[in-house]
């Protein structure tokens, strides 16, 4: 056994734990269909949300940990179940007024309300492989409606009308007694008006493999289960697709947790084997509330990539699946500096810190190296203090701190100065709040500027740090009190950057500048 393997079987990091509980599946003899199979869903009701690329991401993480433990090859399905009657017309859509004909239509039956692909479901499966080909993701995208009509599903559909009574059973257990009276886990799709139909059946017939049943208007129709004409209720689809496939493993919410022995059921009555299952917390949005497709809150995953790069979600996505977690835009700086720290890290580790550390999970071993030499919560500092426009103006001070530094040889640098400028004037330059001084704040202001003035020491964080905590250390107890003085009079924010690495960056002149500024009254 290598070295690798021998410290990932006992690696404490989530994705490890769930690799090894997957491959106890299959010590006894591999699987017959010659690999193991993680799957992961996603409904396109809405614009795909940050939400499905976290649990793809996470499938991911264990998909290459379960790899580093076993030689059974792997593989990972994205399943989206594009067949699904749209329910109610998104909000966050161009007129959406325009879709209210096509409800309870198949969204790949509704027409895309962007005007660029064939229905509303193509496109919102395009949006999700995007980003998941933009990521590197390896993997197989399935559609349902594809599925469905191809054939591939057509065998469990038939064990379904012949194990009808058995899977209705598990089923109605779990529902209300006057749900039990219409419910059906079939959905015909209506010949005439497209609309998947939630009605009872008036016969399932294992003999023809057809349901007979009344639409909306009390006409009678017969129509096979197979081809496309007929697709399962969600819970029972869960189940059916997990036999059908031969699914090993699969994640999902917390909402999902709690019918997990329903899908479970179904699986097994149906001749399959349920899979391992991970169940993570929700996403909130700044509110608190869970995030949704439909609605459009929370952050997007466009506007994630528009203020931060990939590999910083994927860092966030890792760090406790099990805890919700609050997604608006101020979590961003937060995992873009954490996920450069962890990078730092890893050379210096040894391979059991480094199989704990995220960004071996994020890479999947392959480990890049930060060339991020100034954090990006220091990068918003300095566009806030210099008005930057473009990343060219952080540059100049860059170049000045880091004369070594250029674009090419600090590509991580270079595109964080772009993240910083964009991040900066769309939510912290709205809301800045600049305050005047107290009495003693501006006389500890004066002392900073004198020591400023006066210092001919190395223009180096820990040197002009030394100097900043002097200053405070004499004048405030406790010590925090100086440090947000700082911030809030001279950055108009609540907390930031050690203070003597911004002004290494921004330049002693320039810091003795923006003191002189505070103290004349010309930012609060």
């Amino acid at each position: 056994m290598s070295e690798l393997r021998e410290t990932a079987m006992t690696s404490k990091a989530w994705p490890f734990e769930e690799a090894r509980r997957l491959l106890k599946r299959y010590q006894k003899s591999p699987p017959e269909k010659g690999f193991v199979l993680f799957e992961t869903g996603y409904g396109p009701s809405g614009l795909p949300h940050i939400g499905t690329f976290g649990e793809v991401a996470r499938t991911t993480m264990v998909k290459r940990a379960f790899e580093a433990l076993s030689d059974i090859p792997t593989k990972l399905i994205c399943f989206s179940d594009d067949l699904d009657g749209m329910r109610k017309v998104p909000s966050n859509v161009p007129n959406p007024e325009a879709l209210e004909a096509y409800l309870q239509q198949p969204l790949t039956s509704v027409p895309d309300p962007f005007g660029e692909y064939p229905s509303f479901g193509e496109h919102n499966n395009a949006m999700l492989r995007r980003f998941l080909d933009t990521f590197g993701f390896e993997y197989e995208f399935y559609s349902a409606r594809d599925f469905y009509r191809s054939g591939q599903f057509d065998e469990i559909l038939k064990r379904a009308v012949e194990r009808y009574d058995d899977i209705m059973a598990i089923m109605l257990k779990s529902l209300r007694e006057e749900r039990q009276q219409t419910y059906s886990i079939f959905l015909p799709i209506h010949p005439e008006t497209g609309r998947v139909l939630y009605v009872p059946m008036r016969k399932v017939c294992a003999e023809t493999y057809t349901v007979t049943f009344d639409d909306e208007d009390g006409k009678e129709w017969t129509l096979p289960v197979t081809g496309g004409n007929v697709k399962l209720q969600w819970k029972p689809d869960f189940g059916a697709r997990w036999a059908a496939l031969g699914v090993d493993f699969e994640m999902y919410g917390k909402e999902h947790a709690t019918n997990e022995k329903i899908y479970d059921a179904i699986c097994r009555a149906l001749g399959g084997r349920a899979p391992e299952h991970f169940s993570y917390e929700l996403f909130l949005d700044e509110n608190g509330q869970k995030i949704s497709k439909s609605s459009g809150n929370g952050v997007s995953i466009d506007e994630w990539l528009t203020y931060a790069p990939t590999e910083s979600l994927a860092y966030f996505m890792y760090q406790k699946p099990k805890t919700a977690k609050r997604m608006h835009f101020d979590v961003i700086p937060k995992a873009y500096d954490e996920y450069h720290q962890q990078l730092r890290a890893y050379p210096g580790q040894d391979l059991k810190a480094q199989l704990n550390n995220p960004v071996w999970h994020i890479h999947g071993g392959d480990v890049p190296e930060s060339t991020l030499i100034v954090p990006f919560a220091m990068l918003l500092n300095l566009a806030s203090v210099s008005g930057a426009e473009d990343k060219e103006t952080l540059w100049g001070f860059i170049r000045r701190y880091a004369p070594e530094a250029t674009a090419e040889s600090h590509p991580d640098l270079d595109k964080a100065a772009g993240f910083a400028v964009r991040y900066f004037n769309d939510f912290v330059k709205p809301t800045r709040k600049h305050r005047a001084p107290t009495e003693q704040e501006r006389e500890a202001l004066e002392a900073l500027k004198s020591a400023l003035d006066a210092y001919d020491g190395p223009v180096e964080d820990e040197a002009l740090q030394s100097v900043v905590y002097s200053i405070g250390r004499e004048r405030f107890d406790p010590m925090r009190g100086w440090f947000t003085a700082l911030y809030e009079v001279l950055l108009g924010a609540s907390q930031g950057p050690r203070f003597g690495g911004f002004i290494a960056l921004y330049g002693v002149p320039e810091t003795i500048g923006l003191i002189d500024k505070a103290l004349a009254g010309d930012l609060a």
